[in-house]
């Protein structure tokens, strides 16, 4: 059996903000719209909130028009949070969040169709039995994927998609595929964790329990950690630590249920050596594949953009048992831009600019006898 995970940075659909040539791009929109969102939900507004909202506001390009901005939209659904004067001015008219109904939303547009299309050869060319699938926006989209592009590049599709809606309100949600005789015989959803009053996990950490053509039962933790790209480095790390953790625990409380066929996989955006990480590579017995004597990394450590060392974020963790039966692995990068000067790796030959690649991350992926 093959079981795998890719981060496929979403289908059909993305932030806008998140949708550019660089990350730096939307970086500070990503942020903006956190900040935002965070102020409008309390329950009462300061006078220091109502000038940070229309700071905010501004930044972002809606002080003027609900939609004038870029990368989001001001929903005022019911009631109003502003009023737009005459003269130019904008006021914070709501006192707290019970004075009206809305939001700020990000804008969505259309990812590259080439790039989805390349997407599609990846996974068709990886071939896992078992896909753990990162940053996809919902089920439906999953099953579209499957039906509607996957053929276009002679792939077959997964019979079997599971998606439980998560945390993230940008549409990056964890999933899995599996093909037929790979069958999904229950799913536990992790996604209202909670640790000192807040919810531990960004998107979530299902556990889904599949049953093999062997009529062997594995357990698959579906990940994607807190990202470092916006929010300050301490608080970052902070959060991955916690749901590292929480990871952890219930890795041990599968194994305490007699559970032994258990695999921890997704994009956990941290290196192995990071203190982040170390609840889970130090004080579980788990095995990153990556270390196993039949891996083929192609000569470069990391799984995303130039994939050094620092780079190295995706993961396919094994337990003991289950590592017994690994036969193998390696890293698929041809979906990933391997640059120009020189190029790094070989690349599907539709990919003539890095807007076309299927993702900057690369599958990883373990063969194991189960």
């Amino acid at each position: 059996m093959k079981l795998a995970s890719y981060n496929v940075e979403n289908l059909f659909q993305r932030a806008r903000a998140m949708n550019q040539d660089s990350w730096a791009q939307g970086r500070e929109a990503l942020k903006m719209h956190a900040d935002i969102n965070r102020i409008l939900g309390k329950p009462k507004y300061t006078a220091a909130d109502k000038t940070k909202i229309v700071d905010l506001m501004k930044a972002l390009g809606i002080a003027k028009k609900d939609d004038g901005g870029k990368w989001v939209i001001l929903r005022q659904n019911h009631g109003d949070l502003v009023k737009r004067r005459q003269n130019g001015t904008l006021d914070v008219v709501a006192e707290g969040r019970g004075d009206w109904i809305g939001w700020v939303d990000l804008k969505y547009e259309a990812v590259d169709e080439t790039a989805t299309r390349m997407t599609a050869r990846v996974i068709r060319d990886v071939a896992a039995d078992v896909l753990g699938v990162v940053e996809a926006e919902h089920r439906p989209s999953l099953l579209r994927f499957c039906n509607d592009v996957m053929p276009t590049v002679d792939g077959n599709p997964y019979e079997h998609v599971m998606l439980i809606d998560g945390n993230d309100e940008r549409g990056i949600d964890v999933a899995i595929m599996t093909r037929g005789n790979h069958h999904i015989r229950s799913v536990c959803s992790h996604v209202d964790d909670m640790d000192n009053g807040g919810r531990i996990f960004s998107r979530d950490c299902p556990a889904f329990e599949i049953e093999t053509p062997a009529n062997n039962r594995l357990t698959v933790l579906v990940n994607h950690f807190k990202s470092k790209g916006f929010g300050s480095q301490a608080a970052s790390n902070e959060r991955r630590k916690a749901q590292a953790k929480r990871v952890k625990a219930i890795y041990q409380e599968l194994r305490a249920d007699g559970k032994t066929n258990i695999a921890v996989l997704g994009d956990l955006n941290d290196t192995p050596d990071s203190d982040p990480l170390k609840p889970l590579m130090d004080q579980t017995g788990l095995k990153d594949i990556s270390t196993h004597g039949g891996f083929e990394d192609g000569g470069f450590p990391g799984t995303f953009g130039n994939c050094g060392p620092k780079n190295k974020i995706d993961y396919v963790l094994l337990s003991p048992e289950l590592m017994a039966k690994a036969q193998g692995g390696g890293v698929f990068r041809t979906g990933v831009w391997p640059g120009v000067q020189p190029q790094k790796w070989d690349k599907y030959e539709e990919m003539e600019k890095p807007i076309h690649a299927a993702s900057d991350h690369a599958a990883i992926w373990a063969e194991i006898d189960i």
